[in-house]
């Protein structure tokens, strides 16, 4: 028995459109990084980019449980001293609803350069229409 190994003309890089219109936020995140990552392809290679493009689109739609609206918190800081803020979910998602998603699926992609080389693939938009129209994607069922 012989482990194949996958080169690089090999790989296929499919296009993806994701609703989040009324998903739950980690688990969401959580089927858009395995897709991003490739895990659901049967030739997955841990080291190499086997993953697809995704467009998530009405990001702003997104459903948190519980009391995450006001206790999560979102925390940045400038690197000079006394530049940490800390904003909570309600403010991120009346602000900057793509963040929310893009932080929560970059936390779930490895740390390193792969990473951050597939969280390019990831485009999110807030509203319904998207740039990608050309790429022709396939509806991703959550």
């Amino acid at each position: 028995m012989r482990t194949k190994s996958v080169n690089k003309s090999e790989i296929n890089h499919d296009w993806w459109v994701a609703d989040a219109e009324d998903q739950t936020l980690g688990r969401f995140a959580s089927r858009i990084a395995q897709v991003l990552r490739g895990k659901h392809k049967p030739q997955f290679t841990p080291h190499m980019d086997m993953g697809d493009f995704v467009i998530v689109v009405n990001a702003e739609k997104i459903r948190v449980s519980g009391n995450k609206e006001i206790d999560k918190t979102y925390f940045k800081h400038s690197g000079y001293p006394g530049g940490g803020s800390i904003k909570n979910l309600k403010f991120m998602r009346k602000t900057y609803p793509k963040r929310v998603i893009e932080n929560a699926i970059r936390g779930m992609l490895p740390h390193n350069r792969l990473g951050s080389k597939l969280f390019k693939h990831l485009k999110v938009f807030v509203g319904q229409d998207h740039l990608h129209h050309a790429q022709q994607p396939k509806k991703l069922e959550m």
